[in-house]
């Protein structure tokens, strides 16, 4: 399948997850099915028939309960500055989704992103501190935490589903989009059912998430006042009002990106949405002329083997000052 054909296969999916409309109806039974081996699962780990390991330091996971990107990465990257400035010594774990490998390695800053994942290879390049990948992360925090024996905190980049990674600090991350239609995959977006148990809730403002059991956070997410040269060199976006440009974005809600670009007095001569986590092996023609290519920058790393001339823009997430003295209450009784 085109990566285009599937790009828009699944922002039809996204679109419908926000109303119960005949697709919802029509897959709620199954949805039942999900919700009954969720609960079967979680009972497993609650009654240590399936068992949950602890690493010596303490771990915050970041991760969201609706499918698609809901804003983990930045503010898992706001989350480790946070903590550097407080003095704690940050490593980060991830399963690094979409990679072709399926080991326990390092993520460096040269890695592959088909490697390392689109994801952790960002993380790496933009919080500097150090990040390992596998399918399970307590075996990519042991071998971090063997490889860097200073880091005292790790932070689990997308594990709020994986139980088998015990966790000090849970914190769940939604866009604006909320919980949708409110109903469980396939029916609706929920990876799990919603509200449970967190710590903390990081939302988009003007969506409030209802959250019994955690306070809840606003944030807002905005493009950076630059975009990024693949050698680093920064070009001011005001300096590209009046251009033609060509934006392209392999991301969860390409559209969302492709606002915020217009947002800014951009001018998009075309649009290319792809699938989330595209290898870009397959790039669909780009039109001719003087075009500059702009893209998201989780896509940098991929898009950049393939053209050099593309600049990346960085998003960036504001978070109050609430939520970080609320996170560093709950890591009170951890030393630094």
């Amino acid at each position: 399948m085109q990566p285009s054909v599937r790009a828009q296969i699944e922002q039809a999916l996204l679109r419908g997850w926000n109303r119960r409309g005949l697709l919802a109806c029509a897959l709620w039974p199954v949805s039942l099915l999900h919700g009954a081996l969720l609960a079967l699962r979680r009972t497993f780990y609650r009654t240590a028939l399936l068992k949950t390991e602890r690493l010596p330091v303490p771990v915050v996971v970041v991760g969201n309960v609706i499918a698609g990107g809901a804003g983990k990465t930045p503010a898992t990257l706001a989350i480790a500055e946070h903590l550097r400035e407080r003095g704690w010594h940050v490593g980060i774990i991830s399963r690094g989704h979409g990679r072709r490998t399926d080991d326990c390695r390092e993520v460096h800053p040269d890695s592959s992103p088909l490697d390392s994942g689109d994801e952790p290879l960002l993380l790496r390049r933009r919080a500097k501190v150090p990040v390992f990948v596998a399918a399970r992360r307590a075996d990519a925090g042991k071998a971090l935490l063997a490889a860097y024996p200073a880091v005292n905190i790790l932070i689990c980049d997308d594990g709020l589903q994986h139980l088998a990674l015990a966790r000090d600090v849970e914190v769940c991350v939604f866009d604006a989009r909320g919980i949708g239609n409110g109903l469980l995959l396939p029916a609706g977006p929920l990876r799990e059912a919603w509200p449970r148990m967190v710590d903390l809730v990081l939302h988009a403002e003007g969506t409030p998430i209802s959250s019994p059991s955690a306070p809840a956070f606003g944030t807002c997410r905005t493009l950076a006042s630059h975009a990024v040269r693949a050698d680093g060199t920064r070009v001011p976006l005001a300096s590209l009002r009046g251009q033609p440009l060509v934006a392209l974005a392999g991301i969860a809600q390409p559209d969302a990106f492709f606002e915020m670009l217009h947002a800014e007095g951009l001018t998009l001569a075309r649009t290319v949405p792809l699938p989330d986590h595209d290898d870009f092996e397959h790039l669909p023609p780009m039109p001719d002329g003087p075009a500059t290519l702009l893209c998201t920058e989780k896509d940098a790393a991929k898009l950049w083997r393939h053209r050099r001339d593309a600049l990346a823009v960085p998003l960036m997430l504001q978070v109050p000052r609430t939520f970080f003295d609320a996170l560093d209450a709950r890591l009170s009784s951890h030393s630094v």
